[in-house]
């Protein structure tokens, strides 16, 4: 190799862009070095090309696992440009010094995310000399700048077209802290997956004779031995939940479309971490309604819910529930927002409002709100009524532990539904008891919440005892002004005694859903008959701690 050339080694898997960025390089005067099925793209695209090969005087071997582990690579990678004796060592191997290296690695995530993937396939797709090679770079990054993904190609050029061919040590040094970020998250992703296999029941399932499970995908476990969750940071957030607690928000490494971590803030002051959370919960609360739907949130509990044929109409009625709770609230809805329902809700003093879009005219009317914080999520078509992606699994922080679950994910239909008493609800009833539920799934348990008419007409939440929540749904629809009277009420878990169901009777309710599933649910059936109640079971607990 030429040890006085700048050299640039190009080793990409991803080869979107690389032909471009390739003869850019070259164009600088970098001698460009490559493998396998990169170099032959340079060589088809004109390019002059020295393999890898060629420098180690040793041929890829092993189907290609073996051709960049060699001392020709990696002492050209290493090599402190300002000790002598690594600049000595070199010229007396006829080491050239690498000064850039493009890299990106195997897809081991996008193999393994296919169904039907086999292990011998997850296998042949973790790469070996590529984190190594990238590893190397990193760590000389005072000498050498590495790319591991096509989006740095051209800040990177740009940078040095306008420095002569040179990278700065600030350049270099995000350059190396991204590439060390890729490595973890690619690692992670290995660990992650194979420490999900079971073994033995995977080997069970293949052919006699055969190797274990490489015809098939392997039995996996929902939870594997070791979780690597993987989080990008966003922003740094002015304080936590109080002044004296710093704190960040981060979103997943590949966030799902339609979630929060998505948004796009287009007005505002900066989010808080309370912020944050509670329009967390208000946006998952009403992206599951398919009709036109507003959500309040307060404190992480929604403090009003309703659905209707237009958001303006929606607001109108989320906002009766509790006029008072709503002050400061979050406010989120699944329909893009106009003009006339931005004038209703900018009346109210709100802290962050969230909708799928805003039209000219509603962003004119917060215009004169510069503090009002908006922020677009835009819902994919197919979102509705399924959770996203980045939900399936759910991390909560206890002492020296992280405790992980599936997310609550259960969506009801009508005929989950068991009558259990003698009266059934009506074709009205049963629409108000599954929007009940679906409002009760996002209340914080013990959850108590009273529905007529496709809007919240009472909610009890948080509280030790059923019967106060109950009793607080109560308190506030009589202080909104707001009658229980024929309305439906939902439980998030079952009732232990008669006492809970008695309470709503007493409140006005007039069809109860709950889960049922208690040793004493005769007991609560023939008070809801004694009541004249109609009483549906779902089967399906809701807390929400």
């Amino acid at each position: 190799m030429n040890t006085t050339a700048r050299n640039a080694l190009i080793s990409v898997s991803d080869k979107t862009g690389i032909a471009e960025f390739a003869a850019a390089l070259a164009a600088l005067g970098f001698r460009l070095l490559s493998t396998g099925g990169t170099a032959k793209l340079l060589k088809d695209a004109g390019l002059p090309v020295t393999e890898v090969a060629e420098v180690t005087r040793f041929p890829e071997m092993l189907d290609g696992r073996v051709k960049t582990l060699h001392p020709a690579i990696h002492g050209g990678l290493l090599a402190r440009r300002d000790t002598p004796a690594h600049m000595a060592a070199l010229q007396a191997h006829g080491i050239g010094a690498i000064d850039l290296a493009v890299i990106n690695l195997y897809p081991f995530e996008a193999t393994v995310a296919r169904p039907g993937c086999t292990l011998a396939e997850a296998i042949e797709n973790i790469d070996i000399g590529g984190p190594a090679m990238v590893r190397s770079a990193a760590k000389n990054w005072q000498d050498v700048a590495v790319l591991t993904h096509a989006s740095q190609y051209a800040a990177v050029l740009q940078e040095l077209r306008a420095s002569g061919g040179q990278l700065s040590a600030k350049t270099r040094f995000a350059l190396s802290v991204a590439a060390f970020n890729r490595v973890a998250q690619y690692d992670a992703a290995i660990s992650e997956w194979l420490s999900s296999v079971d073994f033995d029941a995977s080997q069970g399932q293949g052919e006699s004779g055969s190797a274990p499970f490489a015809q098939s995908a392997p039995v996996r476990a929902p939870f594997p031995a070791q979780a690597n969750p993987v989080f990008i940071k966003l922003q740094d957030l002015r304080y936590g939940e109080n002044p004296h607690q710093q704190a960040a928000f981060y979103r997943d490494l590949h966030p799902a479309p339609g979630t929060l971590a998505t948004a796009r803030q287009l007005q505002g002051k900066e989010l808080s971490y309370n912020n944050i959370a509670d329009a967390d919960a208000a946006w998952e609360c009403v992206r599951q309604f398919t009709q036109a739907a507003c959500v309040i949130v307060k404190h992480a509990n929604p403090c009003g819910v309703a659905v209707a044929p237009s958001a303006g109409q929606a607001y109108a009625k989320a906002l009766q529930t509790d006029p008072t709770s709503a002050f400061g609230g979050i406010i989120a809805f699944n329909r893009p927002l106009d003009g006339p329902a931005a004038e209703h809700a900018a009346r109210q003093f709100v802290e962050v409002l969230m909708a799928p879009a805003f039209t000219p005219e509603a962003l004119a009317v917060f215009a004169a709100k510069p503090n009002v914080r908006l922020l677009q999520i835009e819902l994919p078509a197919d979102t509705a009524h399924a959770a996203p992606a980045a939900r399936a699994l759910e991390y909560k922080r206890v002492g020296s532990g992280l405790l992980i679950q599936t997310a609550d994910q259960h969506r009801l239909q009508e005929t989950d539904l068991q009558v259990v008493t003698e009266k059934r609800p009506t074709p009205q009833q049963m629409q108000d008891l599954l929007f009940a539920w679906q409002v009760a799934q996002y209340v914080k348990s013990n959850a108590i919440v009273f529905c007529k008419d496709g809007m919240t007409v009472g909610v009890g939440a948080g509280q030790m005892s059923r019967l106060d929540s109950a009793r607080i749904a109560s308190i506030k629809a009589q202080n909104a002004g707001l009658s229980l009277t024929g309305a439906a009420a939902a439980s998030d878990a079952f009732f232990p005694f008669r006492d809970g169901l008695d309470v709503l009777a007493d409140a006005g309710a007039a069809c109860v859903i709950q889960p049922g599933g208690s040793i004493r649910d005769a007991e609560v059936i023939a008070a809801a008959n004694e009541r004249g109640i109609a009483m549906v079971f779902t089967g399906v607990r809701h807390f929400r701690h």
